[in-house]
């Protein structure tokens, strides 16, 4: 009975793998950016499965470009060296001292566990910002914030070089400034979608710990157009933290980028199931045809 239940499971997953032949086929080639953070940075095996997704995206042909946040490993820097962080409408007004950790914890710290989580599920990886070969370029978003920056230039011909190569770009959201020596947090999303706007992207996956958008009575929308996004944030459907999310993706759609896909990342295999089953996962967000 156990031997014929194995040989269920080994031609469930051979079905599998058929019917997500056409979903490759269909990605081949194509730019996936990936917003990467929440619950699963802190899980060492959510971050493996995350890791193991991310390399099979790029084995059969996608180039992926993993972009990360770290709020919570930010946090906990600032509290061991005794830095109070302020907040003005309910984001952290980043001085210079704080700039300067969350540079050290994004930078260090918080990419190279993820780029080494890929090269341990076998693929190649390089850590980078903003920062690097002018990546993002940026100016201040809000004075009262400070070192909080809004990307106003985007050079992404070094991400199209470790494409040639193989290679899976991991992208701390640390910009440049306009000024010589002028360092920007950039919120991580903000970060993604303007990557994903200068690659003119297929996909952009914004990993959140929600399931996706939801109507006013509480259901998530598989599929939505910008105008449709853009009039339940003004009837105040879309509200509280669900707002800079889709607001990246509209911006991240009018610069250019074919589709965004809001999904609940501790959802096992999300990326997977977004990209290679008929159904997806969570909220699709794209021009009407």
């Amino acid at each position: 009975m156990k031997s014929r239940d194995m040989n269920h499971d080994w031609i469930a997953t051979a079905r599998t793998l058929s019917e997500a032949l056409p979903f490759m086929q269909r990605y081949a080639g194509a730019v996936v950016v990936v917003k990467f953070g929440g619950n699963a940075m802190g899980d060492e095996d959510a971050m493996a499965e995350f890791a193991r997704d991310i390399v099979l995206m790029r084995q059969v042909g996608i180039n992926p470009v993993v972009v990360h946040g770290g709020g919570p490993m930010i946090n906990d820097m600032l509290t061991k060296l005794g830095i109070k962080s302020e907040f003005v409408r309910g984001k952290r007004v980043t001085d210079k001292a704080t700039v300067e950790v969350v540079e050290m914890v994004l930078t260090g710290l918080v990419n190279k566990r993820i780029v080494q989580a890929i090269m341990d599920e076998g693929g190649r990886a390089v850590g980078l910002s903003g920062k690097d070969d002018d990546l993002m370029v940026c100016e201040a978003d809000d004075p009262e914030l400070g070192f909080v920056g809004r990307p106003v230039e985007m050079n992404p011909q070094v991400l199209r070089d470790l494409f040639k190569a193989g290679i899976i770009p991991v992208v701390a959201p640390v910009a440049t400034g306009m000024q010589p020596n002028e360092t920007f947090n950039v919120n991580g999303d903000t970060a993604a979608g303007a990557i994903a706007g200068a690659l003119q992207a297929d996909r952009l996956l914004l990993l959140t710990d929600v399931s996706g958008v939801k109507d006013a009575s509480g259901n998530v929308m598989t599929a939505m157009t910008p105008e449709e996004v853009s009039a339940m944030i003004e009837d105040g459907t879309i509200a509280g933290g669900m707002i800079p999310k889709t607001e990246t993706a509209l911006k991240a759609i009018e610069e250019g980028v074919r589709a965004v896909v809001i999904l609940d990342g501790r959802v096992p295999n999300a990326c997977l199931l977004e990209l290679f089953t008929e159904h997806g996962a969570g909220s699709l967000i794209r021009p009407k045809r």
